[in-house]
């Protein structure tokens, strides 16, 4: 159990709210009443069916999503999608055309790079499909993840694509997008919203495809969020998927098997589920997802201030696009990082190194890190600077 002398400001998985904790902990051996715990219920159980459908019926409110998207809860993370989404895109795509198509079924797949999970997604999409134009790579482009090139430079394909993808922040290189991106109507936007979900106000109906790991913003570990339009989902059995040039769809991948099983086709991550359930009441008492979006901004704010206004601290990502949720930031004289690291983490701020493959520091800061977490950290790094600079 987390104490108030800890401040976990781990990338994931990420702090829950304590009172999420706390409410697990009391329910851990009795869960409503039926004398066990919740890890112990059937999952074709009433009980559980009822917290099933509650979940998500609390997280369609906090997110305002309209009647024609299913909402799942799917196995395997990220990375799982990466994958999912090539399949089941394709087969939408497909069924898209007359079954008397002539031409070689072979649509581009769209993909915007900008940090190390974009480029994990489009790496993956390459493996299982022939045809996947890279709209731009940041890095390519400017030489680092920490910006994102103008619109005028970018090379969409327009209404042929299957599907445009993006990752909306990219947690290890700090990038988060302040905007949707515009791109052909009748081509499906899909998004990871892994690190960034539930943490600000957006407009679901401009996207075909939202997916999003619980254990940053959502709950624990083991279950995958996807958002998905009705449309998009169709029975790939329908094609003889030798001749129609789309990969067959693994059951347990296959959006459309779920959505027709209510996500129940096997058994779900029956313990995430629950403790997502939690969090998604504690946000709803908070007053929703507006109100969590205004802390959010504060607590980035205010870190981004000390960072800018400071003589050793600096950031390595344009203003414009700088995440709110995953702040990098490295210290001038480089041999003062692990000095940094270890004062923090004998004052109780944890997990602050910055990912293996950039270096540096980073603060996550999703939902359920408090405002006084951060003015802790705040408080620390004017201290370490002062020390440093007389």
């Amino acid at each position: 159990m987390p104490t108030p002398n800890v401040w976990n400001f781990g990338a994931g998985p990420a702090k829950l709210p304590t009172s999420v904790l706390q409410r697990a902990q009391a329910e851990l051996l009795n869960y409503n009443n039926t004398g066990m715990s919740v890890m112990e219920l059937s999952h074709r159980s009433k009980e559980f069916d009822n917290l099933h459908n509650k979940a998500q019926r609390d997280l369609r409110t906090l997110l305002n999503i309209p009647d024609n998207y299913k909402i799942l809860f799917m196995q395997g993370g990220g990375n799982t999608q990466f994958a999912v989404v090539v399949y089941n895109l394709l087969a939408a795509k497909r069924h898209q055309i007359d079954d008397d198509l002539e031409e070689e079924f072979n649509p581009p797949l769209d993909y915007l790079i900008t940090g190390s999970w974009s480029l994990k997604a489009a790496e993956e999409a390459k493996k299982l499909y022939n045809n996947v134009n890279i709209v731009f790579d940041a890095k390519k482009f400017y030489g680092s993840y920490g910006s994102i090139p103008p619109k005028e430079d970018w090379k969409l394909s327009g209404s042929k694509a299957a599907y445009v993808y993006y990752c909306d922040n990219e947690t290890v290189n700090g990038v988060e997008f302040n905007n949707i991106p515009e791109i052909d109507p009748s081509v499906p936007l899909v998004c990871d919203m892994s690190s960034n979900i539930l943490t600000r106000r957006v407009d679901i109906s401009k996207f075909g495809v939202i997916y999003a790991g619980a254990q940053k913003n959502i709950g624990a570990a083991g279950l995958t969020v996807v958002i998905v339009r009705e449309d998009l989902l169709v029975r790939s059995k329908n094609f003889d998927n030798k001749s129609s040039g789309i990969p067959a769809i693994p059951s347990m991948l296959d959006y459309k098997i779920m959505a027709d099983h209510n996500s129940l086709y096997n058994t779900p991550p029956t313990f995430s589920i629950y403790i997502s359930s939690l969090v998604f009441e504690w946000l709803l008492e908070l007053g929703g997802v507006e109100a969590i979006e205004k802390t959010n901004l504060t607590k980035a704010k205010k870190l981004y201030e000390i960072i800018d206004n400071s003589k050793i601290y600096k950031s390595p990502v344009e203003k414009s696009v700088r995440s709110r949720m995953n702040v990098p930031f490295k210290i001038q004289r480089e041999e003062l990082e692990s000095e940094f690291l270890k004062g923090a983490i004998e004052l109780g701020m944890l997990q602050l190194k910055g990912h293996r493959s950039v270096g540096g520091i980073r603060a996550s800061m999703y939902n359920a890190m408090t405002l006084e977490g951060v003015d802790f950290l705040i408080e620390y790094m004017m201290a370490f600077e002062r020390k440093h600079c007389q």
